[in-house]
Parts: structure tokens; C-alpha cells; sequence
């Protein structure tokens, strides 16, 4: 055991770099318009300052449902090295998109994935999100339904015939999902939520979509546990009027980034306690007409790749 533990030493001080974790930046993947061009792709070194790739076009054309939208894109690299992406494929489905890759570049087969094929009367299935529960070894993907009058709460005080709550499946493979399931609801309006562990908590970053009176702003609730029992644990954390709620840690602090919908740029504010937060817009910069999208981050390695097919 002495001799093992000597070599495996030798082997550090030898050769160093084999030890260290390769260096990585940040990705964000988001749409443009309406979303019918389809996957659009920034990156940053730094997390404010994010340079579009391949010339601000698409890198993927959306080919899933008949109106064959790529809104909402959210991407996310699992265990299995492999990046997952769903995305908004209507505004009136009831169902999401899915695809995979391993580089970004080459993709998978388009899916379109009926989530919400047991409530016919569902409206709509709005941004959905993913996040990969370890504990289950599992995804989960939410996102934000309207059923009518499944909710008398929050009726009317929505845009026209909309009264969202959050709702989610899990899955294993991409290829079997479990039943849907009601994911969040405190007697409001609410769409765009995505969810962070941190801590051992699970943090989740909403929109309440009220209206009347108007709120449209982000807030935050809290849950010990990843699949429900989300409280309210925030008053409004952002501007009013801003929806897509993205969070990465930056250098130690906390960088939420939202869409200005209202006003046609991207938006931030930053924290180092998720309690008392900054708006620093005069210190980020977005490609010209990104909508709602999803930081993440990938080895140096990923991004070299990308600029070198997307000369």
C-alpha cells in the first residue's frame, strides 16, 4: 500500500497536468425571433460577456411538430458526456422537443415527446428545463401547462385564457418517461422556472406570470426535495416584465439572466447570498435578439471544436 501511494505521488509531481481538471467556459444556448430558424449558440470565458457562434445563425433547424418552432432551448451535459437538449415546439401542444449530441454539432433524431398527451384539453407546453438528479440516477424535465379551469386561483389575472402551473416526468434514457406529474403550485400564475441544488437545497427561479395587477417578475422558492413541496421563499428578485430565468455561479457569486421581452435585451442581476441581489446589465453583453435561453458550461475542448466547424 506504501509503495502504491509512493508511486501514485511520483506520478503528480511527474506529471502534473494529469491532475488537473481541463478548463472550461460558458455556453449559452437560446433562440432568436420566433424560434422557427431554429438552435442558436453563444459562448463566454468570463460569464457576462457571451460572442455568438457561426455568425449568429442557427446551428440547428428545428423539424419536430407542425409548427416546427425551437423556442425555450434548454441544454445540459449529462453523466454520460452526452448534451441533452429540449425546447418549446409550439405555442399550442402538448408536447416538447428532445435531441442529443455529443459535440454540438451533430445531432440526434428530433423527438417529439407527448408529455402532456393524457390531458386533452391541455393548452400548451411552455420552456421546459432539465435537470439530472444523481440520487436517482435520473432526469427530470418541467416545463408550464395551462389545463382550464383545472385551477380556480390566478384565473383571470393571467394573459387572456392562460393559468400555468408547473408540471414534470422523469426519465431515465430519453426513451420511456413516467407519468406526468403536478410539479408547483401556490395559487398563482406561473411559467419559466428552473431549478438549482445548491446546498442540498433545491432552489427554484419563477415567474409569476400575473398579470392583473402586474407582476412578471422572478422570484424564488424553496424544497427539500428535487420532485415537490416548493414554498415561496423570496419577495420579487428581478425587474418586472422578464421571463427565462437562467443562474450559473460566476467567480463565486450567483449571475441570474432573464429576457427583457418588453424592452429587447437581455438582463441580469447577481448575488453572493441568493438574498439580496444587484441588476448589472451595464456588465453583461448578449448577441444582438437573444430570446429565453440556458447558460451552461462545457470544456475548453467543446467550444475549439465548434469555432473550428463553424469558421
Amino acid at each position: 500500500m506504501r509503495k502504491l501511494l509512493f508511486l501514485l505521488l511520483l506520478a503528480t509531481s511527474l506529471f502534473p497536468a494529469c491532475t488537473k481538471q481541463a478548463k472550461q467556459v460558458y455556453l449559452f444556448s437560446y433562440f432568436k425571433d420566433n424560434g422557427q430558424d431554429g438552435l442558436h449558440l453563444a459562448y463566454s470565458y468570463d460569464g457576462y460577456h457571451f460572442d455568438a457562434l457561426k455568425n449568429d445563425s442557427s446551428i440547428l433547424t428545428p423539424m419536430v411538430a407542425d409548427d416546427k418552432l425551437m423556442r425555450d432551448p434548454c441544454v445540459i451535459q449529462g453523466p454520460d458526456g452526452k448534451f441533452h437538449m429540449v425546447w418549446t415546439v409550439s405555442w399550442n401542444d402538448r408536447g416538447i422537443g428532445y435531441a442529443s449530441s455529443d459535440d454540438l454539432i451533430r445531432w440526434s433524431k428530433q423527438d417529439f415527446v407527448p408529455v402532456m398527451a393524457d390531458e386533452p384539453t391541455a393548452l400548451n407546453c411552455w420552456a421546459p428545463e432539465l435537470i439530472y438528479d444523481a440520487d436517482s440516477a435520473q432526469y427530470m424535465i418541467y416545463w408550464a401547462t395551462t389545463i382550464p379551469d383545472r385551477f380556480e386561483a390566478g384565473m383571470g389575472q393571467g394573459d387572456g385564457k392562460y393559468n400555468h402551473r408547473m408540471y414534470y416526468t422523469t426519465t431515465k434514457d430519453f426513451v420511456t418517461y413516467s407519468p406526468t406529474k403536478l410539479l408547483y403550485d401556490e395559487d398563482f400564475c406561473v411559467i419559466d422556472a428552473v431549478i438549482k441544488k445548491i446546498n442540498g437545497e433545491y432552489l427554484m427561479f419563477l415567474k409569476d406570470e400575473t398579470r392583473y395587477p402586474p407582476k412578471k417578475h422572478i422570484r424564488i422558492a424553496k424544497s427539500n426535495s428535487l420532485y415537490g413541496g416548493y414554498k415561496l421563499a423570496s419577495e420579487p428578485i428581478s425587474p418586472d416584465w422578464v421571463e427565462g430565468p437562467t443562474v450559473e455561479n460566476v467567480d463565486g457569486a450567483w449571475v441570474l439572466y432573464y429576457d427583457e421581452y418588453t424592452r429587447h435585451h437581455m438582463g441580469a442581476i447577481r448575488s453572493t447570498d441568493l438574498e439580496n441581489w444587484e441588476v448589472i446589465n451595464d456588465s453583461i453583453s448578449f448577441p444582438e435578439g437573444t430570446r429565453h435561453g440556458t447558460i451552461f458550461k462545457a470544456d475548453e475542448a467543446v467550444l475549439t471544436n465548434l469555432q473550428e466547424q463553424f469558421k
